[in-house]
């Protein structure tokens, strides 16, 4: 297999692991990360993943990345993107896969930040230097990679104000078995995230829940 370009992860949790086992999959060198340095139990688990898997810290996964896929809690984004350093994501291609999400209330929770303010354009107004695409934000982890549904090939919307960003986030999408929706620059990440909210709703209020579904924009035939 062709090795593919080397992918920082900044997160370890299960978006993270479930999108750094598909880039592996395909054939991506991938470094998923903690704050400091790999956990004890982080470094079992990319040694278990094979050779195009290992563990570092946000820092030396941003440094790692050509292209950097943020997969942390929402509300602790930009944070943890000041720790990773912001020089080592300057002129990369910058994964959104993160919402706003606000717990302090339990769950379901609550979407935080609105138009002109959402968690994508945050992000963008603080990498000034990087190209950020809001993508994976609208499904769950367990079907973010080679997702097998009754109705086809499911949809990812994206959006981002580089052009060639998103033609590379829609490669990856692809051979992650999903469509890409382009639905224009970055100032449309609010109403993804608040379609991120949609996804969790259904599946929270669903009998039993769903947390296995995706998105697909149907087109008329008539």
């Amino acid at each position: 297999m062709k090795t593919g370009v080397k992918v920082g992860v900044i997160g370890s949790g299960e978006v993270a692991r479930a999108l750094t086992l598909g880039f592996a999959a395909t054939g991506h060198p991938v470094m998923l990360s903690n704050r400091e340095k790999p956990s004890d139990e982080l470094v079992l688990w990319t040694k278990a993943q094979g050779d195009l898997v290992q563990g570092g810290s946000f820092s030396e996964a941003a440094r790692f990345g050509e292209t950097i896929v943020i997969a942390t809690l929402g509300l602790a984004t930009e944070q943890a993107i000041k720790k990773a350093g912001l020089d080592h994501f300057t002129d990369k291609v910058v994964m959104d896969a993160t919402n706003p999400l606000d717990f302090s209330k339990g769950f379901p929770p609550l979407l935080a930040g609105q138009v002109g303010d959402s968690g994508g354009e945050r992000i963008q107004r603080l990498l000034t230097k990087s190209q950020v695409v809001k993508v994976f934000n609208t499904v769950g982890n367990k079907v973010m990679f080679k997702p097998r549904f009754e109705g086809g090939r499911p949809d990812m919307f994206i959006c981002g104000d580089d052009s060639a960003a998103k033609r590379h986030c829609t490669h990856i999408l692809d051979s992650f078995g999903w469509n890409a929706v382009d639905v224009g620059g970055i100032n449309s990440c609010h109403y993804l995230e608040a379609m991120a909210m949609i996804w969790i709703l259904s599946a929270t209020f669903a009998q039993p829940q769903r947390w296995d579904q995706a998105f697909k924009m149907l087109k008329h035939t008539g």
